[in-house]
């Protein structure tokens, strides 16, 4: 089963957009996030966390990350799909090679 490391872009940094919204919105989000996570279940590899103000190419943000594990492309996929980051922004993964040697 391949890991991959999930990436999330927006036009905001992860803390501007925490700081625009409302108590109740960040409560219905992370609840959003909550039941992502239990429809990606024992496929979860770390759930990630919110980063730091970094800006990238062209004013677009990484807001955070997660890693998963998959066994194809179109699991990954139907693991993404509806994913509540949609809503703020996009989505892009890496295949997370093995170590040589390790």
């Amino acid at each position: 089963m391949a890991k991959y490391l999930v990436l999330y872009r927006g036009e905001q940094s992860a803390a501007e957009q925490m700081a625009a919204s409302t108590p109740q919105e960040v409560q219905a989000e992370m609840q959003a996030w909550t039941d992502w996570g239990g429809k990606v279940g024992g496929r979860m590899v770390d759930f990630g966390a919110p980063a730091a103000d970094t800006e990238g190419v062209g004013g677009s943000f990484i807001s955070g990350y997660s890693i998963v594990s998959a066994d194809t492309a179109e699991e990954l996929a139907e693991m993404l799909g509806g994913h509540p980051h949609l809503a703020f922004g996009s989505i892009q993964t890496v295949q997370l090679l093995d170590v040589p040697g390790a």
